[in-house]
């Protein structure tokens, strides 16, 4: 199924979480960027492996298998790293893929290199599912524009050191009003405070009080946005069924060596058939999430046609399955796994919100029932 390289990439990044990373996890605290964090991934070349150099002396795009097997072998061992990975990702690749080049050397090199954090920035309070609402003004000013409004649940808000964000140039024509901006996070007029969620993760509010933006910082055409928001998506979105994989598989790892070793009743967990089958359906699950997230990434990477359909197929059996199995496993254990500080009950909290994020399971429906209409 995976190619030897494919294969030993994923084993790297398996390898680089459980020995190198997982014992840095939560240092910085919960809702704060773990900078020590964030610079191993570039010192042990996983950043590197999601912004890579071009020949020309830029960057060029990674493959959606490659990011797939990264997050997916984070994931496994240290759910905080592979969120690291992907917040980075996310949060520059509108910069990579449509910046000039002046604007791609100025921040790309920091982000790769784990200096500066770099965030998403498209959610708004009244603009979440429904993205070509999304209210954020950008008006013009001489050569370039000024930003006034919120945006909510962003990623590494409020201290990343740029944003990738998405306000609206012109009222009234929805989707086609979007522009992109690269933003430093330094900006005079940006400010912003942690959300404390049930993840531990560094998400934020923005508060944009007439931050100028020069025209230079525009990402793709004026007009052009939601393009990019979408491109940038669309490449991501099967790597979050990849996370979600990676999660299921710790979580199913651990029921699977807990039933092994526990007894009850004069016999191992294992030998009862209430248990065992959970835990065969279960494992039935996290392979088929797996296949489906590669097909999803290899059609991404040849330019398929149904890369909308598989890639909402992958995030939403992958997500829903993690789901499931992080459930069953904490079931099978016990009490003791949903004391603070158990590997179950840190995964029950970060499973939950990949259902939400890169667009809701109800979305990934939505995407596939139309599809099959349309067909």
């Amino acid at each position: 199924m995976l190619t030897d390289a494919q294969q030993a990439l994923r084993d790297v990044a398996e390898a680089k979480a459980k020995n190198h990373l997982s014992p840095m996890a939560g240092a910085a605290g919960d809702g704060a960027i773990n900078r020590p964090l964030l610079a191993a991934l570039a010192t042990h070349g996983l950043l590197g492996r999601v912004f890579r150099h071009a020949e020309d002396g830029g960057f060029e795009r990674v493959s959606a298998m490659d990011l797939c097997l990264l997050r997916e072998g984070l994931a496994r061992y240290c759910t905080e790293a592979e969120t690291a990975l992907a917040l980075q990702g996310l949060g520059a690749y509108p910069i990579l893929l449509a910046g000039g080049a002046d604007v791609v050397q100025r921040w790309l090199p920091p982000v790769a290199s784990g200096e500066i954090a770099a965030g998403f920035a498209l959610t708004e309070p009244a603009a979440g599912s429904d993205v070509a609402a999304l209210e954020l003004a950008a008006d013009p000013d001489g050569d370039g524009y000024r930003l006034t409004g919120e945006k909510s649940y962003i990623s590494n808000a409020p201290n990343a050191g740029v944003y990738s964000v998405f306000a609206r140039t012109d009222p009234g024509v929805g989707a086609r009003g979007i522009t992109a901006f690269a933003v430093p996070g330094d900006a005079d007029g940006l400010s912003g405070e942690s959300i404390r969620l049930v993840s531990p993760h560094p998400i934020g509010r923005l508060a944009f009080d007439g931050v100028y933006v020069p025209k230079e910082a525009v990402l793709g055409q004026v007009g052009g946005g939601m393009r990019v928001a979408m491109d940038t998506l669309n490449l991501f979105r099967p790597s979050v069924g990849a996370f979600a994989v990676g999660m299921a598989q710790a979580a199913l790892d651990a029921a699977v060596a807990h039933c092994g070793a526990r007894e009850a009743f004069g016999k191992p967990l294992r030998e009862f058939q209430g248990v065992s089958h959970q835990l065969a359906d279960i494992a039935t699950q996290v392979e088929a999430a797996r296949l489906l997230v590669y097909h999803a990434a290899t059609a991404y990477d040849a330019g398929s046609a149904d890369v909308a359909k598989t890639s909402a197929m992958a995030k939403l059996f992958a997500t829903e399955t993690a789901q499931r199995a992080v459930d069953v496993a904490i079931q099978v254990h016990g009490a003791r796994a949903l004391e603070h500080g158990h590997p179950l009950e840190h995964l029950y909290r970060d499973v939950r919100a990949p259902r939400i994020y890169e667009g809701a399971s109800e979305i990934q429906r939505e995407i596939i029932a139309r599809v099959l209409f349309r067909e």
